[in-house]
Parts: structure tokens; C-alpha cells; sequence
């Protein structure tokens, strides 16, 4: 069986606590990384996560063409943060990058370096992707973790981040909201692979 390049060949112990380790997540750490999950929501204002969310995700992590990864932080008894990661696009390099999803050490775990241990492996696992560099995202609020993520060496680029429901999701929210009709370019002289009818649109239900 061909090893996946996105995960480490071995648990990593911790420089300064041997009884830490990373290690690739299996599928019994789930109902864990989902425990984690919801204190890193919690901590970042966001929303609830969903009360499904480790059967969300074993398919994702675990199936035989994972979408993403996770990298965990086990103390023996219990699991003390964890990082996810997926191999993304960039139009502008033309080139794969790794996407940090998630980051998270719980709140009596920090200041201890695991942040940057987890972080250091998941550059590592890029590199194994054949991905050049990482991007993430962290609350401008979230100070100590911008001050962190600088330490690292890491450059930062003012953005807005924007959320937007899918088309399906938004016609069953508001059953008056209406989308362009989209035509092929064979049908509109010169215009592109797809075009806006002007003045023509369908309520979605």
C-alpha cells in the first residue's frame, strides 16, 4: 500500500514534553477532534459546530481519496489540539498550495510550543503534498495569535473574508429570490462560455 504523502511517517514527540506526540488522526480520534472542534468554535465567536459533526467527517479524513487531513496532539489520555489541512489551487502561481484550515491548542496547553510544533508538521506535510507554502486565516481580533503566526515568519495580508450560501440554499430561504438564466456561447455572437439573458430570470423555489 503506497504511503499517503500527506501524512508524517511517525508520531513526532514534543522537543520538551516526550509524553505529547503529533500523529496523523485515525478514525477513533473523531467524537475527539470533534470535541475540539466545537472549544475552537467556541474561542473564534463562530457558529456552533454541527451535533453530527465527526460522522461529517470521517469520509472527508478517512476515505480512500481524503479531502483534507488532520494532524493531532495527544497527551496519552487525552487529545490537546489538532490542525487540519487541504491541498489547494492558486490561479495566480498556477500552482498547489496547502490550505491551514484549522489550528487549536486547548487554553491550558499554550505558550508551551506546541502551536508551533503542529504548525512546523503541517509545513512539513505540504511539503510532501509538493505544495511550495501554506495560507490561513485568523481573526484580526485574535492578537496573540497574529503576534504567533508573525513569529513564525509568516506575512500577512489585509482581507476581508465573505461567507454566501449556495443558490439552492438561498431560493429556499427566499422563495422571490431570482438568478439570471445562463446561455451557451453559441448562442450569443462573440460572448463568453456563459452569459447573463439580460432582463430574463426564474424565481427559485
Amino acid at each position: 500500500m503506497l504511503k499517503d504523502p500527506a501524512q508524517p511517517d511517525r508520531a513526532q514527540p514534543d522537543p520538551v514534553r516526550p509524553d505529547v506526540v503529533i500523529r496523523p488522526a485515525t478514525a477513533a480520534d473523531l467524537p475527539a477532534i470533534a470535541r475540539l472542534c466545537a472549544a475552537h468554535a467556541a474561542f473564534e465567536r463562530a457558529d456552533p459546530v454541527p451535533a453530527d459533526l465527526a460522522a461529517r467527517l470521517e469520509p472527508v479524513l478517512f476515505s480512500a481519496r481524503p479531502r483534507a487531513w488532520c494532524l493531532v496532539l495527544d497527551h496519552g489520555d487525552e487529545l490537546i489540539g489538532y490542525a487540519t489541512y487541504s491541498r489547494e489551487f492558486s490561479t495566480w502561481q498556477a500552482a498547489d498550495y496547502v490550505h491551514l484550515d484549522c489550528l487549536f491548542v486547548t487554553e491550558p496547553h499554550r505558550g508551551a510550543g506546541w502551536g508551533h510544533a503542529l504548525l512546523g508538521a503541517v509545513q512539513d506535510a505540504a511539503a510532501a503534498l509538493g505544495a511550495d507554502h501554506l495560507q490561513w486565516q485568523t481573526p484580526d481580533w485574535n492578537t496573540d495569535a497574529i503576534r504567533f503566526y508573525h513569529r513564525t515568519g509568516a506575512r500577512s495580508r489585509p482581507k476581508v473574508r465573505f461567507s454566501l450560501p449556495t443558490r439552492s440554499v438561498q431560493g429556499r430561504r427566499n422563495s422571490s429570490w431570482t438568478r439570471p438564466l445562463l446561455v451557451p456561447a453559441t448562442t450569443v455572437p462573440g460572448g463568453p462560455a456563459a452569459r447573463a439573458r439580460t432582463g430574463e430570470s426564474r424565481s427559485m423555489s
